[in-house]
């Protein structure tokens, strides 16, 4: 369990899909991470750097069965998963998974 801070409130649960999963396999981390956020919130982004994720290889991220990019604010409680490029045609558009790897796109060109 990797932990920031033993004395703060509810953590944040990670997960990984797809190559991610298997990045976080190979450098031996739970399949459920559980993290210490301030109060406030951090973005997606800062915790795909945390937990040391390259930010090119995540599309999306799910939060509390909700679809977002990266730059989507997570509180303490919240449940994310970080989702790879790849998820086949039709998921992308249901899951929305296609317009929030548009938007972070786009918010970076900026």
């Amino acid at each position: 369990m990797l932990t920031a801070s033993a004395n703060e409130s509810t953590p944040v649960t990670v997960r990984m899909f797809g190559a991610l999963h298997t990045l976080r396999r190979s450098r031996g981390l739970p399949a459920t991470i559980e993290l210490e956020v301030p109060p406030e919130g951090m973005t997606a982004l800062d915790i795909a750097r945390q937990l040391e994720l390259p930010p090119e290889r995540i599309e999306a991220v799910f939060c509390n069965h909700r679809t977002y990019d990266l730059n989507h604010r997570v509180h303490p409680g919240d449940r994310i998963a970080f989702v790879p490029p790849g998820v086949p045609g039709p998921h992308r558009f249901y899951l929305g998974i296609h317009q929030a790897g548009k938007k972070f796109h786009a918010d970076d060109a900026e």
